[in-house]
């Protein structure tokens, strides 16, 4: 194969991770509703590791977007 095919198909799979991202933020996002409809007193408290969960497994995904475009594009 030629480079440029090998560097298009090595990007796609490093963007594969993302998939996982996905889910794991939808599991994030369904907890968090669910604690806030059982309690909403504590939103204040749930509400910090929330958004700690939220970043984290969203840097995972721009991780992956990166070293991505570096075997695109490097």
């Amino acid at each position: 194969m030629e480079l440029e095919a090998v560097k298009l198909l090595a990007s796609a799979l490093a963007l594969l991770p993302i998939i996982g991202v996905g889910i794991g933020l939808g599991n994030i996002f369904a907890s968090y509703n669910e604690a806030i409809g059982r309690n909403p007193n504590a939103q204040e408290i749930l509400d910090k590791k929330f958004f700690l969960t939220f970043a984290l497994a969203e840097a995972l995904a721009i991780f992956a977007l990166v070293i991505s475009l570096v075997i695109l594009f490097g």
